[in-house]
């Protein structure tokens, strides 16, 4: 595999499994520096201890993405660590209840958004301090295909990768100039953890939701990951402010 990232360091959010996991581990491969963060630490050390097995390079930090402190502390560790920010991940999420707008519980709604939205918002200011002092940088957030249509019995889910994707191409714009670029992968329901806990709960849902994907399957975390290390790869220099479905043809 061609190491077209050696050099730089990257951080992935939400790294100890699912998407996050495999981004990481492709990024290293590619012979990427790799900061795991998580809030899961058995998890994300095991992520680490994956990448090294096989040559990589990597670190874990425990952070919760929802706390602005415990995000400028993982930017500086990252820094402070390998020398450098050049690329960052924010994947880090969460789900929620399934059920109807009116009745979500205000303390899930506000969970919910303190995660998906405020920690993508709290990692890309910090991301994006640093990349101004090293004059550029990328930045991938991992917003969803409720991001872009309707989802029924996740407002608060759908609105938060919603507001993801105003904050990528705002800051997309604003940034542009300073040699930053930043995008947002929309992925279709992907084969993870949150994913196959939701199947648990409501075992119809599989077979049912499955049945809007034009190509027939669920997205793979490595479908997603490999995205993503195109979107920051020098193949895509002149990407800035998209926002790429990676959904089977749902959104078409």
């Amino acid at each position: 595999m061609e190491k077209n990232f050696s050099g730089k360091t990257v951080l992935v959010t939400g790294a100890a499994s699912g998407i996050g996991k495999s981004t990481a581990r492709l990024f290293a491969q590619k012979g990427g520096k790799v900061v795991v963060a998580d809030v899961n630490v058995e998890s994300g050390r095991e992520t680490v201890a994956e990448i090294t097995s096989f040559g990589g390079e990597a670190v874990f930090f425990e952070a919760n993405v929802g706390n602005a402190e415990a995000v400028n502390q993982m930017i500086n560790f990252a820094v402070s660590h390998f020398g450098s920010l050049d690329i960052a991940v924010n994947n880090a999420g969460v789900g929620g209840p399934r059920v109807r707008l009116g009745d979500i519980p205000a303390e899930d709604f506000h969970q919910i958004m303190n995660i998906n939205l405020n920690g993508v918002f709290y990692c890309m200011q910090a991301e994006i301090r640093h990349m101004l002092k090293a004059k550029g940088g990328v930045i991938v957030n991992v917003s969803s295909v409720a991001g872009m249509r309707a989802l029924p019995l996740s407002a608060a889910y759908s609105a938060s990768k919603h507001a993801v994707l105003g904050l990528t191409r705002t800051a997309a714009v604003e940034y542009s100039r300073k040699n930053i670029r930043i995008n947002a992968v929309c992925p279709v329901f992907t084969r993870s953890a949150m994913v196959d806990k939701m199947f648990e709960i409501d075992p119809r849902l599989e077979e049912k939701l499955v049945q809007a994907i034009p190509l027939g399957r669920y997205g793979e975390p490595q479908d997603i990951a490999s995205a993503i290390a195109w979107l920051c790869s020098s193949e895509t220099t002149f990407i800035t402010g998209l926002c790429l479905p990676i959904d089977g043809g749902l959104t078409a």
